[in-house]
């Protein structure tokens, strides 16, 4: 699931001057590697085969010598840290322990590349680096991105989850003219997110809002608790805990003279259709939910269909991903009977034969047995579905390989109508990835490459829906 559902894929699988001249002088060459500036960005791929990632370091000195950060710039990863930089000579060494990772490269003589090997999870894959002249030239083009000036109003808010005793910050935009006018809530999917729901260096929730708010629906959307500018501690929450979250949104939007009390939906993204649904079954003037990607069957099923369907799209044979699938269950299954992590991580060594670094082997631990992940593979979003009342729209795109929409639409509809809803509709985008994107493949590693944030035809869908859902009946 959006993040979350990235980290799952990811375990089965980061001074050109004066030298010119003396260019034929290998001892000047060699010496001069060995004094070069290193500071500023260096750019390369790690090639695995069927994911290329391109990878960014940033490295600065000052009295006290080298640092650097790490961006993995296809996985909308920035600023993660590198615990240590050495260098001897022309020789550099980067260690990355939170990721399990290790760079060793060596200056070339004209200092303005790093040939090397990147060392992660028992993989050691050559990576050359090259100093990147443009860095805002690393920035990919993302053409939908709302340009100013903006044919609404924008405004920083924030709303109290009293509840829960923590407050909550977003963006609120307002169409012109005279209101009162429908409003909608945007809900984030899993792993911690900000009110844009960035991920891959595209921002879904900024693009949604903005196509929104010009159709005549005010819409806010909020940083995830203990992300961006929101409080409270995200480690510690559940999908529960962030429902009650999304409840403090509706709640606030009906305070604002601008939006009408009778008109307020929740839009959610993959988990957020979860927590959409959970809304709308309490509250019952919750006048509509649109389910983007969301799931109808509990989070295990989904998680080892998603194995499954990632292993079959990155080339693996059926028999290679049914035993990817099955090896996901036993996991799985272990993490819900509540087994202690060291039973899990033993049933880990041993499903996958490969030796993992400590450092990351205890960050995947911890994120297998964390509060939320068990809380996500037992729920049922069935029994929930089955007592919202309010219209219905749930969209997937047919190559979303995190949500199978075969599995989930399906389950989303027969859930309710066994409630009794009759204004439900559910739409599968042909060619559509997790995020809704036109996509190749559906694989997670081409998010960032692809421009397009989300596909016109699925904005304009919701726009519509929403409209005519709202509109005052006859």
């Amino acid at each position: 699931m959006d993040q979350g559902g990235w980290q799952i894929l990811m375990r089965s699988l980061l001074v050109l001057t004066m030298l010119t001249a003396c260019a034929s002088c290998p001892a000047l060459a060699q010496d001069a590697a060995r004094t070069a500036d290193m500071t500023g960005t260096w750019l390369g791929t790690l090639n695995a085969g069927t994911v290329k990632l391109r990878i960014a370091f940033h490295i600065t000195a000052d009295d006290k010598g080298y640092s650097a950060t790490m961006d993995s710039l296809d996985q909308g990863a920035k600023g993660l840290p590198v615990a240590s930089l050495t260098r001897e000579g022309a020789k550099l060494v980067m260690t990355m322990p939170a990721l399990g990772a290790k760079y060793e490269g060596t200056i070339a003589a004209d200092a303005a590349s790093i040939h090397g090997t990147f060392q992660q999870g028992g993989a050691l894959l050559p990576l050359t680096l090259e100093r990147v002249k443009d860095v805002a030239s690393l920035e990919p083009p993302r053409p939908q991105e709302p340009k100013r000036p903006l044919p609404y109003s924008s405004e920083d808010v924030t709303c109290e989850n009293k509840q829960a005793g923590i407050t909550l910050a977003g963006t609120l935009t307002v169409p012109q003219g005279q209101g009162p006018f429908p409003a909608a809530l945007l809900v984030t999917g899993s792993g911690p997110q900000n009110r844009n729901e960035e991920i891959m260096g595209h921002r879904p929730f900024l693009v949604l809002s903005d196509c929104l708010t010009r159709r005549g629906i005010v819409v806010l959307r909020v940083d995830d608790r203990g992300v961006g500018q929101s409080g409270g501690q995200f480690a510690t929450a559940t999908t529960a805990d962030f429902a009650t979250d999304a409840e403090s949104g509706v709640a606030y939007l009906a305070t604002r003279a601008e939006v009408d009390p009778h008109r307020i939906g929740v839009i959610g993204h993959s988990e957020g259709a979860i927590i959409a649904a959970m809304v709308a079954a309490e509250h019952p003037a919750v006048a509509f939910i649109v389910m983007m990607a969301g799931t109808g069957v509990p989070g295990e099923t989904v998680l080892v269909e998603q194995v499954r369907m990632l292993a079959r799209a990155s080339g693996r044979s059926q028999g290679e991903a049914d035993k990817a699938a099955a090896n996901e269950r036993t996991i799985l299954g272990s993490v819900m009977e509540g087994r202690d992590p060291a039973t899990v991580q033993k049933e880990i060594a041993q499903l996958s034969g490969a030796k993992v670094p400590e450092a990351q082997m205890a960050a995947q631990i911890k994120a297998l047995t964390s509060p939320w992940f068990r809380y996500f593979l037992a729920y049922d979003p069935a029994p929930t579905l089955r007592r919202v009342k309010c219209p219905v729209l749930a969209l997937d795109g047919s190559k979303d390989l995190q949500v199978s929409p075969e599995q989930n639409l399906t389950a989303i509809r027969r859930a309710l109508e066994e409630g009794h809803n009759k204004n439900v509709e559910t739409d599968e985008f042909p060619g559509l990835n997790h995020l809704f994107q036109t996509a190749p493949t559906g694989l997670p590693n081409e998010y960032g490459h692809i421009e397009e944030t989300i596909a016109p035809s699925v904005l304009q869908k919701i726009a519509a829906w929403i409209l005519k859902e709202v509109e005052p009946r006859k």
